[in-house]
């Protein structure tokens, strides 16, 4: 409950509290094309595999490079655990990138996820928590081409997502259905500089189950990011909205049992 509290209390607080307008904008196009496989190995168990493929400009220039791997825990038919380690490669782009020589720079993380659904009549609804351990590379000298050293910092982030099917009560194949979802991203420990509120993604999608094998959406993206570090005494916020298109695999090697 006290971290709901803080998290309304950071987005009120980035909302209103800009009063005289201080802040650096700056607004990209992007489109995020992504993949996601889920290995079921049995009842309990199954492998998490991730790749996004982030872009500025929709299609023409790099933003973001995520490779994510994990393991999946099924506690409940409600709740999945999950956990694994995630590789990223930040490119610069926009008008004032992220790194502040403009280099592109190597991330490692390590997670730690729970997701809760439920549902509501025709709506299904999911809580996803994920808590991150980033070592991100940084350039103590400028003149370096490589980073050489990487500082420890923790983000928390919640989503909420809904979907429901365009027909019957629930998403058969061959069925396309709406989704909307919404997640915070949240720095937190010693090494957080201005970036305690970090990012907020708002996703607006049309999907079609094609099967239990496949499934595909896409639609609006938009996101919002805060620059770690400031420009003339000025905190910076990227605008960056798009397109999103996620594409998921669902593969079972369990045994079924014979009748």
């Amino acid at each position: 409950m006290k971290f709901l509290y803080a998290t309304l209390l950071s987005l009120f607080i980035y909302t209103f509290a800009d009063a005289q307008n201080t802040r650096i904008t700056d607004r990209n196009p992007i489109g995020w094309w992504v993949h996601l496989g889920n290995w079921k190995l049995n009842k309990k168990w199954s492998i998490h595999t991730e790749y996004q493929w982030r872009r500025e400009g929709i299609v023409t220039d790099w933003q973001q490079s995520l490779l994510r791997v994990g393991m999946n825990y099924q506690l409940s038919p409600k709740v999945q655990l999950r956990a694994g380690y995630a590789w990223i490669e930040t490119f610069p782009y926009g008008d004032i990138p992220i790194q502040a020589a403009g280099k592109t720079f190597t991330e490692h993380r390590l997670w730690q996820m729970a997701t809760i659904t439920d549902k509501a009549g025709r709506f299904d609804l999911s809580h996803r928590f994920l808590l991150e351990q980033r070592w991100i590379g940084r350039f103590t000298n400028p003149a370096s081409v490589k980073e050489d050293e990487f500082f420890f910092a923790n983000r928390i982030r919640y989503m909420f997502r809904t979907q429901f099917p365009l027909k019957g009560n629930t998403l058969d194949n061959k069925e396309p259905y709406l989704a909307a979802y919404d997640e915070i991203l949240i720095g937190f420990g010693k090494n957080v500089n201005e970036n305690v509120f970090d990012q907020n993604r708002l996703g607006i999608l049309v999907g079609y189950r094609f099967s239990p094998l496949f499934r595909l959406e896409g639609g609006y993206f938009n996101q919002i990011v805060q620059l770690p570090r400031e420009v003339n005494g000025r905190n910076v916020f990227q605008y960056n909205t798009g397109v999103i298109v996620n594409s998921y695999l669902n593969v079972s090697f369990s045994k079924k049992k014979k009748s």
